[in-house]
């Protein structure tokens, strides 16, 4: 584990408690003492203890009974009993209270350094399996989309209506705003849940990979080609196929994604035969396709058949009552993964995440979290492990654009970054292509 292993021995030989917190720091486990039972259970409900080395025999307090309280006050505590009297009984009945393991007086430290780590690898096995559980959940609710603001409490009730339906949904929003969460929860909660979820970043490939990528190929069907190849529509099939940037697609691919959701068929680069497809299909853009229908750069046609039902989703910069429980959720979230413990976020911290404008909405708040457990050392987030907690842009200073705001964010990563694209792109929270699109819409380079 990355984590310190917090480990309380229970006691009550000054000898033994003393020996065995001098073997367990050796080994780098932070350590508490306790004498008796009681000063066991006050321990356990002040701390987070990992493991719990607790002798049988105590007066007063037995370790059994002991067990039996820390069971209740720290249900995630392992318990491993010590005993000098080892007999098959009381083996058997501490493992049925509940104990891990048992340790026989008297033992070596090799002894000790072993079943503490078969402990630890426990606790690693049971923490994976809440990940994945998670995970699986995540599929069926709308729980990893966070809010408590009216807008959010709107888009839920939408959602809960849209789901079952069967019809194309377009989702628009400003980038890191969540639009493929959506389009899972969409998914998840749909009756084709247990069918696949495909999903096709456009922006993110050009034409002629995307066309490709999209309907699959023959073999021979171009240089490169050594195989058949499904495609993501195909491979989507009684799913969903989730678009993701479909602003950015060509007219040439616009004519055939119109077709397939006309027909139901698809072919297959380089042949001629016909593949029928039951596919709902997502699709999101942060762009304004009614001015690029305007201007000729999107087919007023599929805008229709893919805006059969709209969700749009507000930027965090307006809704920044949820920002307190976005946050708290993604500490849970990486301090789960990351193996800590939980943190707080300080008042002062907590002061600038609700004042800052957040050009990359949710997910730049969720990159800063990450950033911010990382890089910290305390059990609070302070501004020190925030990125603008030395620099914050105060209020006045702010330009009244969106746009120009966002431009200014952008310009300021490009050079903090000394304008490596990638990193750039990972800190915005957004994909080269898009960071590519809006440099040449601000006109940003580095000559200027």
């Amino acid at each position: 584990m990355s984590k310190k292993i917090h480990i309380l021995v229970v006691d009550d030989e000054t000898a033994m408690r003393e020996c065995l917190r001098d073997w367990l720091l050796e080994d780098g486990y932070e350590v508490g003492l306790a004498a008796s039972g009681p000063e066991a259970i006050a321990m356990a409900r002040d701390y987070p203890w990992h493991v719990v080395l607790l002798d049988l025999k105590m007066p007063g307090m037995d370790g059994l009974q002991t067990l039996a309280e820390l069971r209740q006050v720290a249900p995630n505590a392992e318990v491993v009993m010590m005993t000098a009297y080892a007999t098959v009984d009381t083996a058997v009945q501490a493992m049925k209270s509940g104990a891990f393991d048992y340790l026989v007086k008297p033992f070596d430290p090799e002894e000790v350094e072993l079943l503490i780590k078969k402990v630890v690898s426990h606790q690693e096995l049971v923490l994976e399996n809440i990940l994945l559980r998670r995970r699986l959940e995540e599929r069926e609710e709308f729980d990893e989309i966070i809010g408590q603001s009216q807008p959010m409490l709107d888009l839920f009730e939408t959602l809960s209506r849209v789901a079952p339906a069967d019809s194309t949904v377009l989702i628009t929003g400003e980038s890191g705003t969540g639009k493929e969460l959506v389009a899972r929860a969409i998914h998840g909660n749909s009756p084709r849940c247990y069918h696949p979820f495909i999903t096709v970043s456009c922006g993110a490939l050009p034409d002629s990979l995307l066309e490709s990528e999209l309907f699959g190929h023959e073999k021979g069907a171009f240089t490169g080609a050594d195989q058949i190849r499904k495609g993501r529509i195909e491979m989507a099939n009684g799913g969903t196929l989730f678009l993701d940037e479909i602003g950015e697609i060509s007219a040439k691919t616009q004519v055939d994604l119109l077709r397939v959701l006309q027909e139901k068929k698809i072919q297959r680069l380089g042949s001629e035969e016909e593949i029928p497809v039951e596919v709902r299909i997502l699709a999101a853009t942060n762009r304004d396709l009614l001015k690029a229908i305007g201007e000729q750069r999107f087919r007023e046609d599929l805008y229709y058949r893919l805006n059969v039902i709209s969700i749009h989703l507000p930027p965090l910069r307006q809704r920044k009552e949820d920002i307190p429980i976005l946050a708290e959720s993604f500490i849970r979230k990486f301090c789960l993964e990351m193996n800590k413990d939980l943190v707080t976020i300080g008042p002062e911290a907590m002061q600038l995440l609700t004042s800052y404008h957040w050009p990359g909405n949710v997910r730049e708040l969720e990159n800063i979290i990450e950033r911010a457990l990382v890089i910290g050392t305390g059990k609070a987030i302070v501004p020190g492990d925030l990125p603008f907690g030395q620099g914050q842009i105060q209020e006045a200073e702010m330009p009244e654009s969106i746009q120009e705001m966002e431009r200014l964010h952008i310009k300021r990563i490009l050079n903090n970054t000394a304008w490596n694209i990638s990193q750039s792109a990972r800190r915005l929270g957004i994909d080269r292509q898009t960071l590519y699109n809006k440099m040449q819409k601000y006109g940003l380079s580095r000559d200027k």
